[in-house]
């Protein structure tokens, strides 16, 4: 029975298309060998091992017949090359030159002719087929070959250009020029006019170049086609016909992209020719048409010019000219940008002309910031802060600095916001005009407008420098009527009354700011009342403000105070009485004042193992520092009394649960107390006292 085939197959089966795969093999020992290869090895034996290249033999052609049979053998093998690989052009070639190498150059032409029927729109075959009738020199055939070319692909330059080239070493001029002539019909590019041109300098042909130079100019009308143009009539000494050229460049070109290396190398051109004058009107009136993004470097061969042959005021106005064109472009773009308009003053400032730096000035603070929000007027403010410094400073018009600070602060919505630093120079520059009044005034008016921790500060110094301390007292009232729980005001106030030695107005500044409900700071207020009682030898009135502070607040740095106090307070005064001599009762003296530390430590460890069991760490720190006093006391402090008393520290963990990730978890030091390590076991001693009574009497309770 035959097989039957599969027609999607060739009438192939299925079996006999099947593509078997060589089988993996199994390494049975995969423990290394005990001679181990290298790769540096084995490459070194392949290399070894390699067999020599097998060389066909040299044949030696003897006679004629010989010859004809190699070029018969060698051109099949062409012609079967070629009929293979018909589009490879390196075929061809290698044909071509094999029959130019037999002399044969009829059947290299044809070779070649057939070549350019395949693809004749590579120039690389017209090169190479021009090449061979150009160094076998057949001149008319190599002519030939240049004149299909260029016909063919007239915007290949290379073939122009070898074409040319061909016909000016075998001396023929007219021929090259009128090879030229029809290049240039094409409009080839910049490079191919300028060989055109070098072609005839290079025959001294002058006016041919220059009718070939308006030719190119009028062809590819750009900057750099006028540039040269002018530069050719310069080297040949042609002053007016250059200027001319440059003049038309102008006229065409003023808008050009690369106008502005028109405009250089026309006022370098004036600069040569020794028209100073021309050359600054080149420039200045290029600075007005050019753009000031693309007149950069414009601006530096101005500035260069100027620096060589102008005068003082010229080199300033081209230094200054190309920074001020560039700033007002910016602040057009954005006159809310408060930092050009800086970058822009500072510009003027250098340059020193009053009229125009108060120009600027105007414009600047012109631009007022549109919403009434601190954070746009921050920066703006600024400008009025430096119109103000420099009419006072530089211009040094007074009348012109009060106006200026008198607008500035109309300005301002001080109902939202103010600036305190504004009514602070304001007062100062009075102050330095000696006028003491409008001073006052203008502080007084910003106390009652916007009132701000800065100006009362500030008020009161000056006050103070001036020696009125009842103004001084009158503006700590106001200051603190308007912020009472400011504690730093009322410290400052306490601070004026003792410096006057007002004790009992201080005592009632403290008071009254002690009984304030809301402070910002009353740790800061509380310790400069019990200092100032300290220093006031009033050590019963401080134990009372102690005790006082103790009921609003029990942390655990008052008790350490106080317990401070109540421990070296009285000693220092005794030392201070009776000098470095120990006595009885001085030693009695520290007894009574370690014994009162003593009762301040016990009271703050029952209020915290009562009321604040939980608060450990500050338990343990308080008998550290109780622990510490004992030690300073020498024979007389006694540190067992505390050591029974200190905790252990023991470290341990605790879970910290997340939602999104597994348990972890925290170390953290837990202290355990002595009382707290009794109570346990006396609990344990209950419960087997009351289990063995019940057993011994069922009938008990």
């Amino acid at each position: 029975m035959a097989r039957e085939g599969d027609p999607s197959l060739g009438f192939l089966t299925r079996k006999e298309t099947e593509i078997k795969l060589a089988r993996p093999t199994r390494v049975k020992n995969k423990t290394p060998a005990p001679i181990q290869i290298t790769a540096e090895q084995i490459l070194r034996e392949a290399r070894e091992r390699q067999e020599s290249e097998i060389r066909p033999p040299k044949q030696k052609i003897t006679d004629p017949s010989e010859l004809a049979d190699y070029r018969l053998r060698k051109r099949k093998e062409f012609e079967d090359l070629i009929r293979r690989v018909r589009w490879n052009t390196s075929v061809w070639i290698k044909y071509a030159k094999w029959e130019e190498s037999q002399k044969d150059f009829k059947r290299a032409r044809s070779v070649w002719e057939r070549a350019l029927e395949v693809d004749y729109r590579n120039h690389t075959l017209w090169l190479k087929y021009a090449e061979v009738e150009m160094k076998n020199k057949f001149i008319n055939h190599a002519r030939n070959v240049w004149d299909r070319a260029v016909s063919l692909l007239p915007r290949i330059d290379q073939l122009w250009y070898k074409y040319i080239h061909m016909e000016e070493i075998l001396g023929n001029v007219a021929g090259a020029r009128q090879i030229f002539e029809r290049w240039m019909g094409w409009m080839p590019d910049q490079q191919g006019w300028l060989s055109y041109i070098k072609f005839e300098l290079r025959y001294n042909e002058i006016d041919r170049a220059r009718n070939i130079f308006a030719r190119f100019v009028e062809c590819h009308p750009r900057v750099s086609a006028y540039i040269r143009f002018a530069k050719f009539e310069m080297k040949n000494g042609e002053i007016d016909r250059a200027r001319n050229v440059y003049v038309t460049a102008v006229d065409k070109l003023v808008d050009d992209e690369e106008s502005e290396q028109l405009f250089v190398a026309f006022a370098e051109f004036e600069e040569k020719c020794k028209e100073t004058e021309r050359a600054r009107c080149i420039y200045k009136f290029a600075l007005d048409h050019i753009p000031k993004g693309r007149a950069e470097d414009l601006y530096r061969k101005f500035v260069a010019f100027e620096k060589q042959y102008g005068d003082r005021e010229g080199i300033e106005d081209a230094i200054v000219g190309k920074r001020r064109f560039q700033y007002e472009e910016e602040v057009k773009k954005n006159p809310y940008n408060y930092d050009s308009w800086f970058d822009y003053i500072r510009l003027e400032e250098n340059a020193g002309r009053k009229d125009r730096i108060r120009e600027i000035y105007e414009r600047a603070i012109a631009n007022v910031p549109p919403a009434e929000e601190k954070r746009y007027w921050q920066r703006y403010i600024y400008l009025w802060i430096n119109y103000a410094l420099y009419e006072e400073l530089d211009a040094e018009d007074m009348d012109r600095t009060r106006e200026v600070y008198r607008e500035c602060l109309k300005l301002i919505p001080h109902k939202k916001f103010s600036f305190a630093k504004i009514w602070l120079m304001a007062a100062q520059f009075e102050i330095r005009q000696k006028n003491l009044t409008a001073a006052r005034k203008l502080l007084g008016n910003a106390i009652g407008v916007a009132p701000k921790d800065k100006i009362f500060k500030k008020y009161i110094e000056i006050e103070l420098q001036l020696g009125n301390m009842d103004r001084c007292r009158t503006l700590y009232a106001r200051y603190l009527h308007w912020a009472p729980e400011n504690c730093y005001a009322w410290i400052k106030f306490a601070e004026l009354e003792i410096s006057l030695g007002e004790t009992e107005r201080t005592r009632a500044i403290f008071e009254l700011a002690t009984e304030q409900q809301h402070l910002d700071m009353p740790e800061l207020l509380w310790k400069a009342y019990i200092d100032f009682e300290i220093s006031e030898r009033e050590y019963e009135n401080t134990r009372a403000l102690y005790e006082k502070l103790l009921i609003r607040t029990t942390h655990y740095k008052v008790w350490e105070s106080y317990a401070k106090f109540e421990a070296f307070t009285p000693i220092e005064e005794e030392d201070e009485q009776d000098g470095e001599e120990e006595s009885e009762a001085l030693i009695e003296q520290k007894k009574q004042c370690l014994s009162k530390a003593r009762e301040i430590f016990e009271r703050a460890l029952k209020h915290y193992r009562e009321n604040a069991p939980e608060l450990k760490e500050e338990r343990a720190m308080l008998l550290e520092q109780w622990l510490t006093i004992e030690g300073q006391f020498g024979s007389v402090g006694d540190k067992s009394l505390v050591e029974k008393k200190m905790p252990k520290r023991l470290k341990k963990r605790k879970e910290i649960s997340s939602d999104d990730g597994p348990t972890a978890y925290e170390e953290y030091y837990d202290y355990i107390f002595p009382e707290e390590t009794t109570a346990p076991n006396m609990k344990i001693l209950e419960a087997a006292y009351k289990w063995k009574k019940q057993r011994m009497d069922p009938n008990a309770d």
